[in-house]
């Protein structure tokens, strides 16, 4: 199996504690509300939310996926990080065995956080990810913390 890893970083201008509570415990509420034209739900389908739990996210028709499978690997409410796994899902492909993310939101000066992920694609036998895949992926992912910013920045009140 070959290993992909790649890291990204970015300022957002709220809080820590709201963005883990909206990105992370609060992702199957909220993710479908903001994005539905993408997402149709997020279900916890074993577990209760915490480590070992899976998630299902169910994508919309119009959408390029079915469905993808999380694993919940760590979950620290007090220093905000969540690791978790894509077990399964055609979001894989033929060509991937797993994704992993790091995702910590760490206190910045300013009052609002950093943003930081780590991601490990694990691919199937030594076939090698396209640039352009991973880059797609992380635009993605980066389109998602966007709209949860924009929606917090907007809402004030909302898990503060």
């Amino acid at each position: 199996m070959g290993v992909t890893c790649f890291s990204q970083e970015f300022t957002c201008p709220v809080a820590p504690a709201r963005m883990f509570k909206a990105l992370i415990l609060e992702s199957n509420n909220l993710i479908p509300k903001l994005l539905p034209q993408f997402i149709e739900s997020v279900e916890v389908i074993e577990g209760d939310g915490g480590p070992g739990s899976i998630e299902q996210v169910n994508f919309t028709q119009d959408s390029n996926f079915n469905y993808v499978k999380h694993r919940i690997d760590e979950l620290d409410k007090e220093k905000f990080v969540c690791k978790y796994t894509m077990i399964e899902g055609d979001r894989l492909g033929d060509k991937l065995e797993s994704i992993d993310y790091d995702v910590r939101f760490e206190a910045a000066n300013n009052g609002g956080c950093i943003c930081k992920m780590i991601t490990k694609y694990h691919t199937v036998g030594e076939l090698e990810n396209k640039e352009e895949e991973i880059k797609s992926g992380k635009d993605s992912a980066m389109g998602v913390y966007k709209v949860v910013e924009a929606y917090l920045l907007d809402n004030p009140h909302v898990y503060a």
